[in-house]
């Protein structure tokens, strides 16, 4: 099984194994990794925004206007920005890291 990193707001490595096939966001949401993906990863929010490590931005397909569209309503947009629901963990992408933006606009709070 192929596995992810993801880093969190405090510099927390948090490693996880998953099933080829899965997005970033039910990956995350599996291990209780706090990634909120409010509309339930159907590319209708930017909730679910990661932070691709630089080394692994290129291994990627490019993101489609429409998540390039949803990204630009993210917190703490870089480069390698890209939704968690729009990442599909394959075992080409076996060892993976991503970084939780420090801030996030969480949907379900008031």
């Amino acid at each position: 099984m192929p596995r992810v990193t993801f880093v969190l707001p405090d510099g927390t490595p948090r490693d996880c194994e998953a099933r080829a096939g899965e997005t970033l966001l039910h990956i995350a949401w599996a291990h209780r990794i706090g990634i909120e993906g409010a509309c339930e990863g159907v590319m209708a929010c930017s909730t679910c925004h990661v932070i691709v490590d630089p080394a692994w931005i290129d291994r990627l397909p490019p993101p489609a206007p429409e998540e390039c569209d949803m990204l630009d309503l993210a917190w703490g947009l870089t480069p390698t920005s890209r939704l968690g629901c729009q990442i599909v963990l394959t075992e080409a992408l076996d060892g993976l890291t991503v970084r939780l933006p420090a801030e996030t606009r969480n949907l379900l709070d008031g």
